[in-house]
């Protein structure tokens, strides 16, 4: 598992074609979800304050995605819908619906990934509202506004991908995909630019490693 505090621009550039096998990868929205301003949003759970960041305010553009695709075989892109005229060859039968069945407040219902492989629409429900969360016995702390659950990363990775792939997330944020990779074995190589979030998931990442050791 490789996980860098680095451009993803950068990162990318050190790979041929074709190196990675899948690219699962949740960008910037470019909504403003990182501000605080989501807080009292909700009317079934108080939302947590994250503080002011400004990372969220702009979607990547299209050199992004297109050494997204040039370096990976195929990619799951977390909320397409937001930019897709920036993704090339962007028609696909394969989009992937998360129902959050988060109940009632202004947050999306669902979320909504582009993903290359060619089938048909798949659909996973997994709550995921602040301290509602489906596993309750078992709930994740949240270190990130945008933070998805662990089992979402494990189904999109037992579905998507096969033993042996080489894995890359582009955006690492709260480090749930690398939760999901170290649990099924997968090789993961990722980077995360903000440095507060970087070592907040490596954190993260090495608890669960312990707390794995130790049961």
């Amino acid at each position: 598992m490789k996980i860098t505090n680095e451009c993803n621009i950068k990162l990318m550039a050190r790979y041929e074609d074709n190196h990675f096998d899948l690219a699962i990868v949740d960008p910037p929205y470019g909504i403003g979800e990182s501000s605080n301003d989501n807080k009292g949003r909700s009317k079934l759970a108080k939302s947590k304050d994250y503080g002011v960041k400004q990372w969220d305010n702009q979607a990547p553009d299209k050199e992004y995605f297109i050494e997204l695709k040039r370096v990976s075989k195929n990619q799951i892109i977390w909320g397409s819908n937001h930019f897709i005229e920036n993704i090339p060859k962007a028609n696909s039968s394969c989009w992937i619906v998360w129902d959050k069945v988060n109940g009632e407040n202004d947050f999306a219902d669902c979320e909504l990934a582009y993903c290359s492989f060619k089938t048909t629409v798949r659909k996973i429900s997994l709550r995921w509202h602040g301290m509602l969360q489906q596993d309750m016995k078992n709930k994740e702390i949240r270190i990130h506004p945008t933070q998805k659950p662990v089992k979402l990363y494990e189904w999109l990775l037992m579905k998507y991908a096969k033993q042996g792939d080489k894995i890359l997330d582009t955006h690492l944020g709260s480090g749930s995909i690398a939760l999901a990779c170290h649990n099924l074995g997968f090789d993961l190589t990722a980077c995360e630019l903000d440095k507060e979030y970087f070592e907040a998931s490596q954190k993260r990442l090495k608890q669960h490693q312990a707390q794995l050791r130790i049961l």
